[in-house]
């Protein structure tokens, strides 16, 4: 049984909302290419950079991928994305560092992984470019935050660039447009759970 007047409370609140939407959506009429930054301890972070990837593709674009840390190869995201025409996809480490456990070659790898990138930057073909966890390569001070900055702003001026990884630094995220912090309230893992094909890898 419905309820006329709560109904016509619900049209008229939904009708102001939507005023004010709309309000907003005409004022922001600029564009520009977007710096994104996904961080926090929870999961979900390169999940939704990889989110953006498929939306991106979706609209015809480029997108190219620099794994920072990371060594495998074998993950669904790599396997699937890698099948893309207009997907480039590069792994530039080696493993998590308590694998690696040699700071000095790390530090090379991601050195190298840099040069990668920056290519990747300078080419105003690629309209999405994702740095996954290279937020650990500035707090381990593999790479110098300023001429990661620097590089990031002297991209296309329609390249959008997305930044994952733990504990972004302020400089970072004073740099961004937008900021996600995800948040860890549980986790499978925790519990005993493996990472589960699909879902963690």
């Amino acid at each position: 049984m419905t309820d006329p007047d709560k109904n016509a409370r619900h049209a008229d609140r939904m009708a102001r909302k939507k005023a004010v939407i709309d309000q907003a959506i005409a004022r922001a009429d600029a564009e520009k290419g977007l710096l994104l930054v996904l961080t926090g301890n929870g999961k979900g972070k390169s999940s939704s950079a990889f989110g953006m990837a498929a939306r991106a593709l979706g609209h015809g674009m480029k997108v190219g991928v620099a794994q920072f840390i990371k060594g495998r190869t074998d993950t669904g995201e790599e396997a699937f994305f890698r099948r893309c025409p207009d997907v480039e996809w590069h792994v530039l480490g080696e493993g998590f560092t308590w694998d690696t456990q040699n700071r000095e070659r790390d530090i090379q790898k991601a050195r190298k992984g840099w040069e990668v990138a920056r290519k990747m930057l300078a080419d105003p073909s690629i309209n999405l470019v994702i740095l996954d966890e290279l937020t650990y390569t500035i707090n381990y001070g593999y790479l110098d935050s300023a001429q990661i900055l620097a590089d990031i702003a002297a991209r296309p001026a329609m390249q959008h660039v997305v930044v994952t990884g733990r504990a972004a630094t302020n400089e970072l995220i004073q740099a961004a447009d937008t900021v996600t912090e995800m948040v860890d309230l549980k986790h499978a893992w925790r519990a005993g759970i493996k990472a589960q094909p699909g879902i963690d890898l």
